[in-house]
């Protein structure tokens, strides 16, 4: 992926975090911290850097203004989510606790939301700067913790919207996107905010809107002939009209000429 003011105009400030792959150890340790497996995309991805995090800036009035940010939480990151209490009260009500069971079957091809209790285990991929949270989710952890995994976000009304099957599937929706403010509720029922949108017209169009992409996608495919496009401009008919009306004044100035030339001699004669 390339970002500079070439390609991208108004871009600016464009900064990658470089970071060392994690150690095996330290995976091995999550994995037994955690009771369960890491999937081996993600483990492949931390084999080669533990983490991710790029962003860049706008240009408005000379003066850059951060907007896009992609990240990845590291290994050591890589916390579960409502495993403990919000607070440090006592008898403190935890993510569990405040969950809504109305949606617990998944509603026709929409899949089963994940739970804050011990039925899932949930982990943050990214905080999406305070707008939700990007988690990685072993939906089934009875009796034992099933391998499979899913991306989902949840928003901060604390609604789970399903983004991705595998994590490799999410790292492309994340470079896709640019990383741009709120891209995840993209993926959601009420769509990003009427400001995110105005970015979003700016440097990815074409993903305003999930559900043409995905439902039809022939709408986008590039029908262009380039006989047309690139054919040149015939002048011919422009010189043509020209050519036509230069005649036919032409022609009319002619016939009056001899309009009048032939009711001349005939004035005289009358006058004789």
């Amino acid at each position: 992926m390339r970002m500079d003011e070439e390609t991208s105009p108004g871009v600016a400030e464009v900064t990658f975090v470089e970071k060392e792959p994690a150690e095996h150890h330290a995976i091995i340790s999550w994995e037994q911290k955690n009771s369960c497996m890491l999937p081996e995309d993600l483990k492949n991805f931390y084999l080669m850097t533990d983490g991710f995090h790029m962003t860049w800036s706008v240009k408005t009035d000379d003066t850059p203004m951060p907007l896009g940010s992609m990240m990845i939480n590291s290994v050591s990151k890589l916390c579960r989510l409502g495993g403990s209490p919000m607070y440090t009260l006592p008898n403190a009500p935890s993510l569990g606790d405040l969950e809504d069971d109305t949606d617990e079957e998944g509603n026709g091809d929409k899949p089963e939301n994940p739970h804050f209790d011990s039925r899932s285990l949930i982990f943050e991929l990214d905080p999406c700067n305070g707008n939700g949270k990007v988690c990685l989710v072993y939906k089934h952890a009875k009796p034992v913790v099933s391998p499979d995994t899913e991306i989902w976000f949840l928003d901060r009304a604390l609604y789970w919207h399903f983004l991705t099957k595998t994590f490799t599937a999410y790292y492309r929706l994340l470079i896709t996107h640019l990383g741009l403010p709120q891209w995840q509720y993209a993926f959601t029922s009420y769509g990003v905010s009427p400001q995110a949108k105005q970015w979003f017209n700016m440097y990815k169009p074409i993903t305003i809107n999930t559900a043409l992409l995905s439902e039809e996608a022939e709408s986008f495919v590039n029908r262009l002939d380039p006989n047309k496009v690139f054919k040149s401009k015939n002048k011919t008919p422009v010189i043509k009209k020209k050519t036509l009306s230069q005649a036919a004044g032409s022609q009319k100035s002619h016939t009056s000429m001899t309009f009048s030339k032939t009711s001349s001699p005939a004035g005289n004669s009358s006058r004789k």
